[in-house]
C-alpha cells in the first residue's frame, strides 16, 4: 500500500510504503543503533534538536528519554503516527520552513547521499537554514566501500538486513541499491538510489550550503559534525 513515489525509489511488503520505498512496519520493528550515542557525544546535554526524516521514532524516543527537546520531521504521515512525546511537523525535508533555529539537527538514515544532486543540496540547505548560528549540524555518511561490498548482510533485533544488489544507472556516480528486511514472519524490501560521496566532494558539498566540517565523530567517518559558516 502507498500513493506517489519518487523516481527510482519503491518498496514491498505488508501496510504502508512511504514515497522513499520504506516500509512503516519495518522501522516500527527495528531496534535503534549508536544514533542517540553519536548525538548525546556531539551536542550539549537537553539541546533542542530538529530531526529531519524521523520515520516511525526509532531515534526520537532515545533521544526524548535522554532529556532532549525534538521536533521531529517527516513528510509520511503514517511515519508520523507512531511518533510519541515529540512536536512533530509533516513536510518534505527540502521545503522545510519554519522559522526558527534549533540548537542541533540531525540528518541520519544516509539522506545525505540523495540520488539527484538538487536533492541533497536542497538537504543541506535546510539544515544550515534551521541550524542555530552557534549550533551544530550532525548527518550521517556512508562507509567509504558501500558501493563495492555487495552483497552483504547484518543482524538487528530478529531482522536479517540483507544489501542484495548493486545495479548501475545511467549516472556513474549513483547506484540502485536492493535492500531486504527478512523478520520471521514476513520479509519487505526497499529500492533507492544512492550517489558517491567520497570526503572530498562531501565537504564542497557542505561549503556550497554554507556548513564546515568541525570534526568527524566516528573512526569511519560515518558521523559528521558541521558547523555554520560565518
Amino acid at each position: 500500500m502507498g500513493g506517489w513515489a519518487r523516481e527510482g525509489y519503491g518498496g514491498t511488503g505488508p501496510g504502508a510504503i512511504t514515497p522513499d520505498g520504506c516500509a512503516v512496519e519495518v522501522y516500527t520493528r527495528l531496534p535503534v543503533g549508536d544514533e542517540p550515542d553519536v548525538v548525546a557525544s556531539a551536542v550539549p546535554a537537553g539541546a533542542r534538536l530538529l530531526e529531519l526524516g524521523c520515520g516511525a521514532g526509532r531515534v526520537t524516543h532515545p533521544l526524548l528519554e535522554r532529556g532532549f527537546t525534538v521536533t521531529a520531521v517527516d513528510e509520511s504521515p503514517e511515519m508520523l503516527e507512531r511518533v510519541r512525546g515529540a512536536r512533530t511537523v509533516r513536510s518534505s525535508i527540502e521545503t522545510l520552513e519554519l522559522d526558527e533555529r534549533f540548537d542541533a539537527v540531525l540528518l541520519s538514515s544516509f539522506l545525505v547521499h540523495a540520488g539527484d544532486p538538487r536533492v541533497r543540496d536542497a538537504l543541506l540547505r535546510t539544515c544550515r537554514r534551521h541550524v542555530a548560528d552557534d549550533g551544530c549540524v550532525l548527518i550521517q555518511r556512508e562507509g567509504e566501500d558501500w558501493h563495492d561490498r555487495v552483497p552483504r548482510e547484518r543482524r538487528a533485533g530478529d531482522a536479517l538486513i540483507r544489501i542484495a544488489s548493486a545495479d548501475p544507472t545511467d549516472d556513474p556516480e549513483v547506484t540502485s541499491f536492493r535492500t531486504e528486511y527478512v523478520f520471521p514472519d514476513g520479509t519487505w524490501t526497499q529500492t533507492f538510489l544512492s550517489r558517491r560521496l567520497g570526503k572530498e566532494r562531501f565537504e564542497r558539498a557542505l561549503a556550497d550550503a554554507g556548513l564546515v566540517v568541525d570534526t568527524y565523530l566516528t573512526a569511519d567517518r560515518t558521523w559528521v559534525r558541521a558547523l555554520p559558516l560565518r
